[in-house]
């Protein structure tokens, strides 16, 4: 109803979404149970409003780490848009390292662009350049093009 009430842009529904997210009562782990039912209940917009509220719960102290399971499920779908706004700057506040580096990956792995992954240069390892570079010698052996992404973390200087 949200999106329907303000008009047809998809990015004005989106921002009122999440207003309307940012004003719901409570914090920590009563606000993320509120935040998962939206979510579980919602379709792909609506998901994607409350992954991309996150950020600003968690910045006001609100949700801490009550909400990363929100991110651990959209992680677990095939859904690109719904992995490109799980990235965002609390899946890098909040997620481990493990599960960021699997949550990169599987960016290279559905075609997401690397730039929405918050905290890339940040939190970059070298256990990350070395799943880039398995990665893109797969892609090579098995005749097949390295993404862009992949090719600009392995050489920065590359022209891409």
């Amino acid at each position: 109803m949200a999106a329907r009430s303000v008009g047809p842009d998809p990015a004005l529904g989106e921002a009122t979404r999440i207003q309307l997210l940012q004003a719901l009562p409570g914090t920590g782990a009563e606000l993320a149970s509120v935040l998962m039912e939206l979510y579980d209940g919602g379709d792909t917009a609506e998901r994607i409003a409350v992954l991309r509220a996150l950020p600003l719960l968690d910045q006001a102290g609100r949700v801490e780490a009550h909400a990363k399971g929100l991110v651990e499920d959209a992680l677990r779908t095939n859904d690109a848009r719904l992995v490109a706004a799980a990235v965002g700057p609390y899946a890098a506040r909040r997620l481990d390292q493990e599960q960021w580096r699997q949550a990169v990956l599987k960016c290279v792995f559905l075609g997401v662009p690397l730039d929405v992954v918050a905290g890339l240069a940040r939190r970059r390892d070298p256990e990350l350049d070395r799943m880039f570079a398995a990665f893109a010698a797969e892609r090579i052996a098995a005749g097949r093009q390295v993404p862009a992404d992949v090719r600009r973390q392995l050489d920065p200087d590359s022209p891409a």
